[in-house]
């Protein structure tokens, strides 16, 4: 019994160096990718707005940059980004590295555009009182943006989502290859991300299985959002309708402007509260009446 648990506990040490090892090795970039330049000028207009989006999207884990106060309790722990280890980092390093995510610390390639992604790396280069910009990289020529098609169908039997993504190159509209497709549904509260990412091999064609149990409007219908990067052709954003999802009735909880109207949606202990509450108030209203009729027949009788 005794050697089958020195043979666990050391199984469980050896996993859990493994861990930390790899978690310390140095984050590798593609050198294409650290060679890559903002298309952005880093003014003060930049700064601000890379401000706002590093307080809502970064310092949860990061904390405020030179401050020291980022998650230590995390593995790996995430680094101040003031610190001379980061800054010492290209641009294009850092935009990879917020793109693509490692461990702990997630992918933003969808929840910010690369403009927001650019915005934040202004707003830390503030922190780096030495850091001269780079020349600008060439913004993609809008005309090229325009010239790209995207081509949804969609398979309501087997509940898939194929697009098509072409592009004006050269003389002809050809299917476009090596560019990042990804899907969304629009909710209440943001866009919904659907299956992974997909590159788009030669044919420009990728697939996208959507689930069968998302809810729809009355009539099952559901927004669609389609996501397209392209090194060369920039990012397009395009929006779709199509009955993929479950119908759904949802009446307002206002629908008409009475609490006992959804009273069935309100849970127990609220029902149970509201009726002790009111029942209280009207206790000692009613005693309260009571009381001032007995003081007026008083007055009127003093011998009572």
């Amino acid at each position: 019994m005794r050697i089958i648990k020195r043979k666990f506990l050391f199984v469980c040490c050896y996993l859990f160096l493994c861990t930390i090892t790899s978690y310390a090795e140095e984050w590798e970039v593609p050198a294409d990718k650290e060679k890559r330049t903002s298309p952005y000028l880093f003014d003060e207009k930049m700064r601000q707005k890379g401000e706002d989006i590093f307080k809502r999207s970064c310092a949860s884990c990061h904390g405020m940059p030179g401050q020291g106060n980022n998650i230590r309790s995390l593995v790996p722990i995430p680094p101040d980004l003031a610190e001379k280890k980061v800054q010492q980092q290209s641009d294009g390093a850092l935009f990879y590295k917020i793109t693509v995510g490692r461990g702990a610390m997630p992918s933003f390639k969808n929840a910010l555009t690369e403009q927001e992604r650019w915005q934040v790396i202004s707003y830390l280069r503030s922190f780096n009182k030495d850091y001269v910009q780079p020349p600008l990289a060439r913004l993609v020529d809008s005309a090229k943006l325009r010239s790209v098609k995207v081509i949804p169908s969609f398979d309501t039997i087997q509940h898939k989502v194929t697009i098509l993504v072409k592009a004006f190159q050269q003389t002809d509209t050809l299917p476009l290859a090596d560019a990042e497709v990804s899907l969304f549904v629009k909710r209440y509260f943001g866009n919904l991300p659907i299956d992974s990412v997909r590159n788009t091999p030669r044919d420009g064609r990728v697939i996208f299985h959507f689930p069968a149990n998302l809810p729809g409007d009355s009539a099952g219908n559901v927004q669609l959002i389609v996501k397209v990067n392209h090194e060369m052709f920039g990012e397009l954003e395009q929006y779709y309708t199509a009955r993929l999802g479950v119908p759904t009735i949802k009446p307002p909880l206002t629908e008409k402007n009475a609490m006992w109207n959804v009273g069935k949606k309100a849970p127990r202990w609220l029902i149970v509260s509201y009726l002790l509450v009111v029942g209280t108030i009207w206790f000692f209203l009613i005693r309260i009446i009571i009381s001032t009729r007995k003081i007026k027949q008083t007055g009127k009788n003093p011998k009572l």
